[in-house]
């Protein structure tokens, strides 16, 4: 569920545009990445907008820092982890301040608490609760280039926290969200949204744009792009959001609400993840209450189970569930479903962590009939074998092998002819 903000706004009415842009770890991985993108954020700022820049930890910097706290401990205080992998992004947010006013620009450099960011009390996971904009429309209106440091806020307790993994996008659209900004610019080492991973498939056809709708499932489903997070803010808000690459000048791809071109098109990508493990309970007494029984302490253990299938044993009475969970959280799943299993008189156990998920995603699969059966016949050709199958409004998705995954992705992407440009689609408005 995405997070409901409450803004509390100065008001105040800009006659320029306001941008919201935000840089990735890669983009700033250095000194003269850093300067490179002061020079691009001060020729948006000369050409009449005001700009606000959301900035991640320099590549690495957040690895590195990791790797000190568990030096110190097997297992980091997450309150303190927290303290420690905010520093990231403050390096980062004070060299680029530093980089944009030896160019003659005024500039000034902020945290998440400085920026006014309030999350919930979850450490390493938090939310934002509500953003405060008025420090930073102050220094708008002072004519300064705004940084913010992405990834990070504080909770009413005035510790700091961190969103997690990707949370620098959700700083950047939600930011974008509460000052009413025409645009959210996620600038990265990719020129913006491709209908499967270029890195594997050289046919992958980068989109002029894309439905909040088919960007979730994307992000969902293992696209690295943007943050899933931050998607749901643009989705919830009306937050334009362009996905642009910081090495380029290349047009991105834009992330908007569906429209009737979308529509036409019956599949805009093929995605796939292999940071997924399946469990199956087997022998499961056929009763009302045992499904949860079995999901209710993974719920308590904050797991994500994503696919579930139920199907009948080959004892009367007794059916077989099998569900997905991350890769990350495989052992711990595993010693869960073994210990509700025996409490539930259930039998054996397995797993099994070598699979991949394979999605083909498009908005107008509700007007377009014969996805699945496409997908699957094409699969079959190749003689992958299908473990599970999931379906939603504008997604299928299976569960292979993962030794398959590019095989499929591959496949999948010219069966659906996704390298060709849609007939009939309108060019995308310049915003």
């Amino acid at each position: 569920m995405a997070e409901s903000l409450v803004f509390i706004d100065s008001g105040g009415v800009t006659a320029m545009a306001l941008v919201v842009q935000k840089y990735g770890g890669t983009s700033v991985a250095d000194s003269g990445r850093i300067r490179s993108v002061a020079e691009r954020v001060i020729q948006r700022k000369q050409a009449g907008d005001d700009v606000v820049v959301v900035l991640s930890a320099r590549a690495g910097d957040t690895d590195r820092l990791i790797q000190l706290a568990h030096q110190m401990s097997e297992r980091p205080d997450p309150r303190e982890l927290d303290v420690l992998l905010s520093t990231g992004e403050q390096i980062t947010i004070a060299l680029f301040s530093m980089a944009v006013m030896d160019l003659g620009c005024q500039c000034v450099s902020m945290t998440g608490y400085q920026a006014g960011i309030v999350t919930d009390h979850r450490f390493g996971k938090a939310r934002i609760s509500w953003i405060e904009t008025l420090p930073i429309r102050e220094q708008l209106e002072t004519g300064n280039i705004v940084v913010v440091a992405g990834f990070q806020g504080y909770d009413d307790l005035g510790n700091i926290t961190t969103l997690g993994r990707g949370g620098s996008d959700t700083t950047a659209v939600a930011l974008a969200a509460a000052l009413h900004a025409d645009v959210c610019e996620i600038y990265t080492d990719v020129e913006g949204v491709y209908t499967t991973d270029p890195n594997i498939y050289g046919k992958a056809r980068k989109l002029k744009k894309i439905s909040y709708e088919e960007m979730l499932e994307m992000a969902s489903m293992g696209a690295k792009v943007l943050h899933i997070r931050s998607v749901e803010f643009g989705m919830k808000y009306h937050v334009p959001i362009m996905v642009c690459s910081s090495f380029t000048d290349a047009p991105g791809t834009l992330v908007t609400k569906e429209d009737s071109d979308m529509e036409k098109v019956m599949v805009s990508s093929v995605t796939y993840s292999k940071h997924d493990a399946r469990i199956t309970v087997t022998d499961v007494p056929d009763v009302p209450g045992m499904a949860a029984r079995i999901f209710r302490p993974m719920a308590a253990a904050a797991i994500n189970v994503d696919m579930i299938i139920q199907g009948s044993g080959p004892v009367p009475g007794r059916a077989n569930i099998s569900f997905t969970v991350p890769k990350s959280d495989f052992a711990r799943s595993m010693e869960i479903a073994e210990k509700t299993a025996h409490e539930i008189g259930a039998g054996a156990v397995h797993g099994n962590p070598n699979i991949a998920k394979v999605s083909v995603i498009g908005v107008g699969m509700r007007s377009h009939s014969g996805v699945a059966s496409r997908m699957f016949d094409a699969l079959s050709r190749l003689n992958i074998n299908l473990i599970m199958i999931s379906t939603s409004e504008i997604k299928v998705s299976c569960v292979i092998e993962d030794k398959y995954t590019e095989l499929a992705v591959r496949v999948l992407h010219d069966t659906f002819e996704l390298d060709k440009e849609p007939n009939g689609v309108l060019k995308v408005r310049e915003e």
